[in-house]
């Protein structure tokens, strides 16, 4: 057994999809998976080429997105590591929907359909497990377009400011990608996500310096409605 074979096989195991398999199930998606190296700023796929199997993060950060004849942008996910994209498409036998391109140099690992379906006739609990995603994934969307129906800028912004764990006065943390991207995947122009960062900057919420986010005082932040 090769030593990627090895490291196929460790990344895999820790993916909530895949982490309660055995050995030899492991290896048997190990062998239909393929590693995908992307530099920053390549596409990984375009819409309507055909969706051949699924894709995870190792490392780096992928945003799926909607393109416009004419070159514009809606940013649907944002995608770190860990976390997976393609697998409603694949059980459809549909082409891609949607545009997928690296936010940063990015190691993926495509997992051949044609095997993973395999392990799926053999293995109720991967299917079980892959239903829950994928539930997981809709119940997200339809909070989605909650949030963009009913949410005002500043009531969506601060939502993702506090999407974070351990959040208190004083907690750093930096936006995970470029202005622009969040503010389209929020469903705002990037004039109006940085006017409302400037304004609860100015009202004592939060401190921001580049990509850089200090909360300074949390309950006022998730109190204010702007």
């Amino acid at each position: 057994m090769t030593t990627n074979k090895l490291r196929i096989q460790d990344f895999l195991s820790r993916v909530p999809l895949f982490n309660e398999l055995g050995a030899d199930e492991l290896d048997n998606i190990a062998a239909g998976t393929t590693e995908v190296q992307v530099a920053r700023g390549d596409m990984v796929f375009h819409r309507g080429e055909p969706c051949l199997g699924f894709h995870t993060v190792v490392y780096g950060q992928v945003k799926l997105m909607f393109v416009s004849p004419m070159g514009g942008e809606k940013v649907v996910r944002l995608i770190g590591p860990g976390g997976g994209f393609g697998e409603a498409l694949m059980f459809m036998d549909k082409a891609y929907i949607l545009s997928a391109q690296a936010l940063a140099d990015t190691l993926l690992l495509h997992v051949d359909k044609a095997v993973l379906f395999r392990e799926l006739d053999r293995c109720p609990g991967l299917a079980r497990k892959m239903l829950a995603g994928l539930s997981q994934r809709l119940h997200a969307l339809v909070n989605d377009v909650e949030a963009y129906s009913l949410r005002s800028g500043t009531q969506r912004v601060i939502g993702y400011l506090l999407q974070g764990e351990d959040l208190e006065d004083g907690r750093q943390f930096r936006l995970e990608t470029s202005k622009t991207v969040i503010a389209s995947r929020l469903n705002l122009t990037p004039e109006h996500f940085s006017r409302i960062l400037h304004d609860l900057s100015a009202n004592g919420l939060i401190r921001v310096k580049g990509r850089e986010i200090t909360i300074l005082d949390l309950n006022k932040l998730r109190a204010y409605q702007g």
